[in-house]
């Protein structure tokens, strides 16, 4: 044990500091941010204003068309010939064409474009189209606009699950959205830490260091001294990256609403309001609770001490797991290049995991969703994208026995692996090596 912890606390002060662990420990939150702002304004920036002519010969749809940011309609009359011509000399984006029996054969409608249009412009065409042939045939079945009108509501259902504790409010959004961001940060550091784990071991190979630490610890603990010790490294970056978030999300939040009150009295007013839950008169949207108090109140209606217990457990889990196998290969091979035949068999599950997720994500209880959450190699993901939802406490306790199983099997074949490719140079390893080198003795 005393070798294993010295290997540990080399490991984590090696790399704690570094001036790269620095940089990104301080960098990480502002890149989070940026990259999520960068997205935001692509997506409403990058949307340039699109120029649809339409060729209306049933003349039912000249009122339905309406301009936005996006989309500005113009209307020519004519046929559909002269349309195609002069369309040619124009700027553009597409012609739409309604011929005269649009009602009857809604499906002779053209949409002519000099090259392929997108899936929203064309679903927003069909989609104005379809709702006013269906006003009309309601219409002519006696069926009035008022009653059409009145008949278009939203519902908005509040849930609540039931136990045998009593009755408590729940929010499928925000189980989604935990879910969701749990699995993405074991998969991130997965393939993350279990690189640098890789790399790590092929730099003292290839630099024979480990030559002279072989001397003195043996394979065994120098591996998982440094599958822990990268362990903690991530932990730790974890931790600092969560409190820059807090501490930058606040300062952020407190210079705005300052600027805003300076700047803007009555908006700062208007914003005490809609936080106190009271109407504003004149404002649109005003009687909608404060969005921030929604979202808070969503994520609190969840088991947090479960999904945080259950979040360390498994990104632990699915760390050491992996960063074993992930070990194995770097001290297989001797450069960076050779490392790709060996990597496809492990990252598959990872991946397979995220796709998984997204199905798991509709059907939480479902029988893909039960046994992925159980195999070792997919339940760090699967498993964290159901807890939101509520699982059994069986199945999280035979999930965590499996994963605890699996990370010592994947353990003990990686050392296998590894006591003897950590001093093998010069040779072109294949699976069939490899294999022989697991029954060494």
């Amino acid at each position: 044990m005393r070798n294993i912890f010295l290997v540990i606390k080399r490991e984590y002060l090696v790399r704690v500091k570094k001036k790269s662990f620095l940089v990104m420990t301080l960098l990480g939150p502002l890149l989070f941010v940026g990259f999520y702002a960068a997205v935001i304004w692509v997506a409403i920036g990058s949307v340039d204003t699109k120029t649809v002519q339409v060729l209306d010969e049933s003349g039912l749809f000249r009122s339905e068309f309406k301009n936005s940011e996006t989309l500005a309609f113009t209307f020519i009359d004519g046929n559909i010939d002269s349309a195609k011509a002069d369309f040619r000399k124009t700027d553009a984006n597409a012609l739409v064409y309604i011929p005269k029996n649009v009602i009857k054969e809604p499906k002779s409608v053209r949409i002519y474009a000099s090259k392929n249009v997108s899936m929203d412009l064309k679903s927003e065409i069909e989609k104005v189209i379809e709702k006013e042939i269906e006003d009309i045939k309601l219409s002519e079945a006696g069926i009035t606009h008022k009653i059409l009108e009145d008949s278009r509501v939203n519902v908005n259902s509040e849930t609540i699950s039931l136990s045998e504790e009593g009755e408590k409010n729940s929010s499928s959004a925000a189980a989604t959205a935990i879910g969701g961001v749990c699995a993405f940060l074991i998969y991130m550091s997965v393939f993350i830490y279990g690189t640098q784990v890789m790399r790590g071991i092929t730099e003292e190979k290839t630099s024979r260091i480990v030559e002279v630490i072989i001397s003195s610890v043996k394979p065994f603990q120098l591996m998982l001294g440094k599958i822990i010790g990268v362990a903690l490294v991530g932990l730790t970056q974890f931790l600092l990256w969560i409190i820059l978030t807090t501490a930058l999300t606040s300062a952020t939040s407190a210079i705005v609403s300052s600027q805003i009150s300076k700047e803007s009295p009555q908006v700062q007013q208007e914003m005490e309001k809609m936080q106190n839950g009271m109407p504003s008169k004149g404002v649109p949207g005003s009687n909608v609770e404060n969005p921030m108090t929604e979202i808070l109140g969503a994520v609190s209606s969840l088991n947090l001490p479960l999904i945080i217990g259950c979040f360390l457990f498994y990104y632990l889990g699915g760390y050491l797991l992996y960063s074993a196998l992930f070990g194995a290969v770097g001290a297989a091979v001797d450069n960076d290049a050779d490392t790709q035949q060996f990597m496809l068999p492990i990252t598959l599950p990872i991946i397979f995991s995220f796709v998984f997720a997204q199905f798991v994500l509709r059907d939480p209880d479902g029988s893909l969703a039960f046994w992925t959450s159980i195999i070792p190699f997919t339940s760090p993901i699967i498993m964290m994208v159901r807890i939101p939802f509520g699982v059994p406490a069986w199945e999280i306790a035979l999930s965590m026995l499996l994963l605890v199983i699996g990370f010592m099997g994947t353990t003990w074949l990686a050392a296998r692996i590894y006591r003897v490719g950590i001093l093998m140079y010069g040779k072109k390893v294949t699976y069939k090596e490899l294999a022989k080198w697991i029954f060494y003795k």
